[in-house]
């Protein structure tokens, strides 16, 4: 290849990497304004704390288990946008949260978002780290698409601040004007969809001839090591619905506030992976090693504890400092742990790669999530925060036996 022709396919990937990030972008606004909401939203249907715990760690388990299945239905089949289009399709359910005011049928539509994502994901991080394998930066296109996703993140709150503020009351009413109002993202989110099919398509930039090469690669050690440190991070990790529901329960910050405070955790997010996505393809570079960049992630479980001390508060200060570390951690798992599955594993197993390692990630949440809203109607916050320094110990641990894992492979490679 031509030195001129590589740097047009490197253009082209480019191209499509911000493409990328311009669905997340839209089908956060829709999701994400969805989720800032959801604790308070349940709250004010009548649901107590530990129905919110389980619906979401339902949710959340549903959107990571079900990867495995999809993951591994097309690595086998090959046919990546049929999932993404079905996927990303089913964030219709969030408009339609608007035309209910029973609880269990929000759970539904929750249930059904969350099994969309699952759907979509492995499909679209098997494209996205191909087109970026090489030309991008696998580090820089997950920091990228995070960040315009966390953008995004950030906007879809601000949609429901807005209506509570217009109207100056956040009723039952306001929260579902609020959802459907999020008809407008979802046309925008699947019009750009099928801009990227087309893009990616005529400039040739996924080839399912070359998912053809080394069909018969195994997953790597290092790749059940990373999972099991990424389990423990997350059994140990306070979710914003839970959050969310702490302080309103509390009375500690009014319903915009807490949106509010949400779209700030949005924008952190988008900055740190930003930085760490850049961190992570340097890391790799300097280190001559493919796994290496997994090493900036020691920070993690010291945020991680962080949050529940300072998120789960009642200083006005305290919770900010907090919720900038949940945007921190966050941007943390949506880059670096994208793009290391990318890295561990190879090309004909990736879908199923993100699947294993998605339902992991669920499982973690649904138990972390579960287990911290029966403990918060039945103990104390206290409670909670031991049990998160007891997972977040573990996860140094492994995360240690990662890091001699990670120095013996490239020993051996040398």
């Amino acid at each position: 290849m031509s030195e001129k022709s590589g740097k047009t396919r490197s253009s082209k990937a480019f191209q499509a990497v911000l493409i990328f990030g311009l669905i997340s972008l839209f089908a956060d606004i829709v999701y994400e304004g969805a989720r800032s909401t959801s604790g308070q939203y349940l709250q004010l249907l009548g649901a107590n704390a530990t129905a919110v715990g389980f619906i979401v760690g339902v949710g959340e388990f549903l959107a990571y288990f079900l990867r495995l299945l999809a993951g591994t239905a097309a690595d086998k089949s090959r046919k990546y946008w049929p999932f993404i289009f079905a996927g990303y399709g089913m964030l219709i359910v969030v408009p339609m949260m608007g035309i209910t005011s029973e609880w269990k049928f929000v759970l539904a539509f929750v249930m059904s978002e969350r099994i969309g994502k699952a759907l979509r994901n492995p499909a679209k991080d098997t494209i996205l780290s191909h087109v970026a394998e090489g030309e991008v930066g696998i580090g820089i296109a997950f920091g990228i698409q995070e960040a315009l996703d966390q953008l995004g993140a950030a906007s879809g709150p601000l949609v429901f601040a807005t209506v509570f503020r217009v109207f100056g009351k956040s009723g039952l009413s306001e929260y579902q004007h609020s959802f459907r109002v999020m008809t407008i993202p979802y046309a925008l989110m699947m019009l750009v969809i099928y801009a990227a099919y087309r893009k990616v398509k005529k400039d040739k930039l996924f080839e399912l001839g070359e998912i053809k090469r080394g069909a018969d690669e195994k997953m790597q050690k290092i790749f059940w090591i990373y999972t099991l440190f990424t389990f423990f991070t997350l059994l140990g990790f306070a979710n914003f619905p839970l959050i969310g529901y702490h302080l309103k329960y509390q009375g500690i910050l009014t319903d915009t506030q807490i949106t509010l405070l949400y779209s700030f955790t949005m924008i952190v997010d988008a900055v740190v992976a930003l930085i760490i996505g850049y961190m992570y393809d340097k890391v790799k570079q300097r280190t001559g090693n493919k796994q290496g960049g997994i090493l900036v992630l020691l920070f993690v479980p010291f945020a991680t504890t962080l949050i529940a001390y300072l998120a789960l508060g009642t200083s006005l200060v305290s919770i900010v400092i907090g919720l900038f570390f949940y945007g921190a951690v966050m941007g943390a798992h949506e880059t670096i742990m994208r793009s290391a599955i990318a890295d561990i594993t190879p090309l004909t197993k990736r879908g199923t790669g993100y699947g294993i390692f998605n339902t992991a990630y669920g499982a973690a949440l649904f138990s972390g999530s579960a287990l911290f809203g029966f403990l918060y109607d039945r103990f104390s916050v206290s409670v909670i925060q031991v049990t998160v320094v007891v997972a977040q110990i573990a996860a140094i641990v492994v995360f240690f036996v990662m890091r001699k894992q990670i120095s013996a492979g490239k020993a051996l490679a040398d």
